[in-house]
């Protein structure tokens, strides 16, 4: 009995240590894949990488600069995009121009947007703001791990600007930011009265008791642009045409960056969004930023004010760049506008 014992002991001895040899080997591989994504095969322009955030795997492009070498340190850049934006449309174009001026640019798809996955029971296509901030914070720490970056700066465009902003607050591993055509002083624009906000939030609430109660998503057209509609169609039924047409022109489906052109891209979201994105982190916050700031906007743009009342909010002497003849939507893709924002941008970074 002792002997039968005995050959047991070792029995189960011998497959425990198999087990933790295979687990390291395991997580040797897991952490060789990882050292892969970060140090091999990385190539001037735009590299596919991904980032835990939430326990799951954003989706990435790291975008290095002409002669990348990974030896060397580089100013580096976390790119934050407009509502409702993917790593296609706004990060694709500046992460282009600012590795073209030197830097490593990183743009991604925030939680359930574009190639990044939902979390388990939750459904795509929904950009809720105070988890955009935490992606981001991720991001932070994920470029905080690649041994080629040196100082990071944060970048946002349109709704991008308030989350870099809210980002910026408590994370000062982000040495400056810069807000493109920025939405971070909100309230005045998203709250034009309360017969309008209040119809929002109602559509919202009932959204989200709707996607409670069934499981299932409930999509809808936040600007009222569908991803089959004429440009025609979309500018005949808006209250400001001009608006209209700017806005489809970029996102619509014959636009330049609208769900034909982009992969993974659709104007349909989520029915509960005025539920988060009605809220303004950043205005509230303005006053507690330490970082160097830059902010950049169109003088005429409709969405003026919301970078306007954010430099009066700041008491860290920002620099600004009102610039005329460019409207809102003008900076996301326009030659003129994206070479003036990032030129200013690059500057800015590299004082």
């Amino acid at each position: 009995m002792k002997q039968v014992i005995a050959i047991l002991s070792i029995l189960i001895l011998t497959v425990s240590c198999k087990q933790k040899q295979n687990q390291k080997n395991s997580a040797n591989n897991t952490l060789t894949n990882k050292t892969v994504n970060k140090m091999e095969n990385l190539k001037a322009g735009k590299n596919s990488v991904t980032f835990t955030s939430f326990g799951v795997e954003l989706a990435g492009d790291l975008y290095l600069p002409e002669g990348f070498d990974a030896n060397k340190k580089y100013k580096t850049i976390v790119g934050a995009s407009p509502f409702p934006q993917v790593k296609g449309q706004i990060p694709a174009t500046y992460g282009t121009e600012m590795a073209k001026r030197g830097f490593i640019f990183l743009g991604f798809d925030y939680l359930g947007m574009g190639d990044s996955p939902a979390l388990p029971g939750e459904h795509k296509k929904s950009r809720y703001m105070f988890r955009l901030i935490e992606n981001t914070w991720d991001a932070v720490s994920y470029l905080g791990t690649l041994p080629f970056v040196g100082d990071i700066y944060g970048l946002g465009v349109c709704q991008g600007g308030s989350i870099i902003a809210s980002a910026a607050v408590t994370d000062h591993r982000i040495k400056k930011i810069a807000t493109v055509s920025g939405m971070m002083a909100a309230d005045a624009f998203q709250w034009v009265g309360r017969e309008v906000t209040d119809a929002q939030i109602a559509a919202a609430n009932a959204s989200m008791q709707k996607q409670y109660e069934t499981g299932e998503p409930d999509y809808v057209a936040p600007f009222g642009l569908t991803d089959e509609q004429s440009r025609e169609e979309f500018v005949a039924a808006a209250a400001y045409p001009a608006m209209a047409g700017e806005t489809y022109d970029y996102y619509g489906r014959d636009g330049v960056k609208g769900p034909k052109a982009v992969e993974n891209y659709s104007n349909m979201h989520i029915g509960d969004q005025a539920m988060q994105s009605l809220f303004s982190i950043g205005e509230a916050y303005a006053d507690k930023i330490v970082q160097p700031t830059l902010v950049v906007y169109g003088k005429t743009a409709p969405t003026a004010p919301c970078s306007t009342q954010f430099i009066d909010k700041l008491t860290n002497n920002p620099e600004v760049l009102a610039l005329e003849g460019f409207s809102h939507v003008d900076f996301y893709y326009k030659p003129e506008a994206v070479k003036v924002s990032t030129d200013a941008v690059a500057e800015f970074f590299n004082k």
